[in-house]
């Protein structure tokens, strides 16, 4: 496998040549992160604060890429996945008291990071384009990473899961965060660049040159579909 090289770091940008993905279809789970309407929706929840606070110009950026790249690409890897009866998951912000007493300390703590979802709000659910189906996992976090405080390492472990395909937002915090868990735990992860965003373009790229090839293997969302139906028995 020929890798991209926008997204190797010093560690591999002599490599010309990585050994090809090898993956049991039947033991690899898709894992959508937080594609809610409080994250997501240009005119609800994070957006609607933006402007309230004269920040929202800064922002465009970002949801013209969750728009024109990120829900496409999510959710063609949504499609595939369900076509081809693959497991699906998905992880989110969702604290379990009205109060948010029971969100981690990050997700109490002034800021950007700082955030009350309780299970059944609006702002909590996956976004229309993204709705869980019956018979798909759905795993609630007041953490970053989807794999640090849930069950979420065990059911896989129970599915028989070896492979994770990451999309989601944002690249830098809890697809990174997830993504680094779930290497250390054993699992092998691919992330879909074009499933991914940051608040900054940098940041997104910087934090995927970061992970690949140490904690994941980072591919488009047409790349990771070869890699799948290469891996056809």
């Amino acid at each position: 496998m020929k890798p991209n090289p926008k997204y190797l770091s010093f560690y591999y940008e002599t490599t010309k040549e990585f050994p090809d993905i090898v993956l049991d279809r039947d033991k690899t789970a898709l894992c959508i992160i937080d594609m809610q309407n409080e994250f997501i929706l240009r005119d609800f929840g994070e957006a609607k604060q933006y402007k309230e606070m004269g920040e929202w110009e800064r922002w465009i950026p970002f949801h013209d890429r969750l728009d024109d790249v990120t829900i496409p690409a999510c959710k063609k890897m949504l499609d595939y996945f369900r076509e081809n009866k693959m497991f699906v998951t998905f992880g989110r912000i969702a604290c379990l008291m009205e109060s948010g007493e029971d969100r981690s300390p990050v997700q109490k703590s002034e800021g950007w990071n700082g955030m009350l979802l309780p299970i059944n709000s609006y702002a909590a659910q996956m976004i229309d384009e993204l709705t869980p189906m019956e018979n798909e996992i759905v795993v609630n976090k007041t953490t970053d990473s989807v794999v640090t405080g849930t069950n979420y390492v065990r059911l896989l472990r129970n599915m028989g899961v070896e492979t994770v395909v990451v999309c989601g937002i944002v690249t830098d915090q809890c697809v990174a965060g997830t993504v680094r868990d779930l290497a250390d735990e054993g699992f092998q992860v691919i992330v879909v660049e074009d499933g991914c965003a940051a608040a900054d373009i940098t940041l997104h790229d910087a934090e995927l040159k970061i992970m690949n090839i140490i904690y994941c293997n980072v591919l488009s969302s047409d790349e990771t579909i070869e890699v799948l139906e290469a891996n056809k028995k």
